[in-house]
């Protein structure tokens, strides 16, 4: 892919719709400290004056009663990046002396706004996680641990995930930052840790969690790590990453790109297709960063020079680069951090074998398609809708896609074009991670089915969604914009599906009383693998691959 392909990639869309969701969770940053209001509002209403106080690593720290919850915001977990420690690895806190206050939500990592999710920070002292601890309990049982990382990359933070549902079926819930866009992964020739400084943060606050979750009730000996869309593809990362071994002992991933390539023009019609979503490797990761760095006067022959110029300048300055932190959506591989191309790993078996939850929604495209075109005002007509299939498939293969996808068979181009990259790009490329991962740990494969599920973005033009990319984590965490909207029916699937996946923390399956029967997905027996649909009028079985017109794509070149 090349770079101004890459640029106009991200330009036209936010990979990660949760990114964008961040728009709906948390208010604007004040100016010039890039704090965010306190996860959602109605958190910060109920957080009590009265807190808790326990004991880190680092020193003493005190949080704050909401409800039955106790809610420690803003704990450092690594030391401030900046300085000569920008593009660095993550480094050890400082202590501190006295009780550090941590009722209030740290900075957000450096960020600009964009149309859908006003906030931004230039705050690089930003290394920090949120710890909710559920109702009390018998002090001397220590409970699973659900760490979650966000996704998108380039926008968002830990403050702005509710963790209160999860913690209230018995976890403690974790909720963190990590370095975003060029700051998490710029890479220069010579530089420890190129393209992959986002990823070990990630890890350091992982190790933070063993060191210390058993201070806030948790066990440090139960760890899954979670996340959707770009957390879930870093979750893919840590699976492969050799230094991550041992930090988690179970993983959810959902709406992940690990194994996902990209037709041309999935992502817009100037976009050519690209082998790999998320992962570029160290050459490619280089030319990327010379040339988004190229209006900030600082390249040198000698990389160092050039590091050393970056590491002067203001975050401002750096964030006036148009798409300079979209276009570091990405993982570099080929690194200490990531020796191998996580997609061969996986296959090979060659990652952490701990059992998973993994899954995809049913319509995973469609929020894309409507950002770009519909529900923006901007009609993709049946002559975009030729144009889209001959840019992705050819000439020659474009007829067969639209006799299998006529216009007619969904109500209108945007929506045929939204199910052709669902089933060919999404649905192939989570089928493909569950065939990996089945080979050599135990995969609870699900999709989220609700068609009707609250859109939380503001945008003006009238689309079916349907249960789009993301729709699915106002479910698992409390959300002031979507929650409201909830039917009694899908505030049922909501208790479900918390109900699964804290019984998949607790015992490595998603499996409990009250709980509809889920088995696990085995490619290697007759018929379709199991793969649980979870919607409000109805939880079982579905054959994802039959669902998706797998065995059609499958024959295509």
């Amino acid at each position: 892919m090349t770079h101004r392909a890459m640029l106009r990639r991200a330009a036209v869309t936010a990979i990660s719709v949760v990114a964008l969701a961040a728009a709906c969770t948390a208010r604007p940053s004040t100016a010039g400290t890039g704090r965010a209001a306190a996860g959602s509002a109605g958190a910060a209403a109920a957080v009590a004056a009265a807190g808790e106080t326990v004991r880190t690593d680092a020193g003493l720290v005190r949080g704050a009663r909401s409800g039955p919850y106790r809610i420690f915001r803003g704990i450092p977990y690594a030391g401030a990046p900046k300085g000569r420690h920008r593009w660095a690895p993550p480094r050890p806190v400082t202590p501190w002396k006295g009780i550090r206050d941590a009722t209030k939500p740290g900075p957000l990592c450096p960020q600009v706004p964009s149309q859908y999710a006003p906030i931004s920070s230039t705050e690089e002292d930003c290394l920090v996680l949120n710890v909710t601890t559920p109702p009390a309990t018998d002090r001397r049982r220590h409970l699973p641990v659900l760490v979650w990382i966000h996704g998108d990359g380039s926008v968002g933070g830990g403050s702005l995930f509710d963790g209160r549902r999860l913690a209230g079926q018995g976890l403690v819930v974790v909720t963190l930052n990590y370095r975003l866009g060029v700051f998490g992964g710029l890479a220069l020739p010579g530089l420890d840790g190129a393209g992959t400084f986002g990823l070990q943060d990630q890890r350091a606050a992982l190790t933070w969690v063993r060191k210390n979750v058993r201070a806030f009730g948790g066990d440090p000996g139960n760890v899954t790590v979670a996340g959707v869309s770009f957390g879930a593809s870093a979750i893919a990362a840590h699976l492969t990453s050799p230094a991550s071994k041992g930090l988690f002992h179970r993983a959810v991933m959902a709406s992940g790109e690990a194994v996902m390539d990209m037709p041309a023009g999935a992502m817009g019609p100037d976009v050519p297709g690209y082998p790999w979503y998320v992962w570029r490797s160290g050459r490619e990761a280089e030319a990327i960063t010379t040339e988004m760095i190229s209006p900030l006067g600082c390249r040198h022959r000698d990389p160092r020079r050039t590091l050393a110029c970056l590491r002067a300048l203001p975050v401002k300055k750096i964030l006036e680069v148009p798409h300079i932190m979209n276009a570091f959506q990405f993982f570099g591989y080929g690194n200490a951090t990531l020796p191998e191309l996580p997609p061969d790993a996986l296959r090979a078996g060659r990652f952490h074998t701990v059992p998973m939850l993994s899954g995809a929604t049913r319509d995973e495209h469609r929020v894309i398609v409507g950002m770009l075109y519909d529900a923006v005002g901007k009609p993709f007509t049946e002559a975009d809708y030729g144009r889209a299939l001959r840019t992705a498939f050819g000439e020659e293969a474009a007829p067969r896609v639209r006799a299998e996808y006529p216009v007619s068979a969904f109500g209108s181009p945007a929506l045929a074009w939204s199910a052709v990259i669902t089933d060919r790009m999404w649905a192939r490329g989570t089928h493909a991670q569950h065939q990996a991962l089945a080979r050599h740990v135990p995969v609870y494969a699900y999709e989220f089915a609700d068609r009707d599920a609250p859109m939380f973005l503001p945008l003006p033009g009238a689309f079916d969604f349907g249960a789009f990319h993301s729709g699915d984590i106002p479910y698992l965490f409390e959300d002031p914009v979507a929650e409201p909207l909830f039917t009694p029916a899908q505030r049922r699937l909501s208790a479900t599906m918390t109900g699964y996946w804290a019984a998949f923390a607790r015992t490595g399956a998603p499996r409990g009383a009250g709980l509809p029967a889920w088995r696990a997905y085995r490619p290697e027996r007759a018929g379709p693998p199991y793969t649980q649909s979870l919607a409000p009028q109805r939880i079982g079985p579905v054959d994802y691959f039959r669902e998706h017109n797998l065995g059609f794509w499958s024959r295509m070149p």
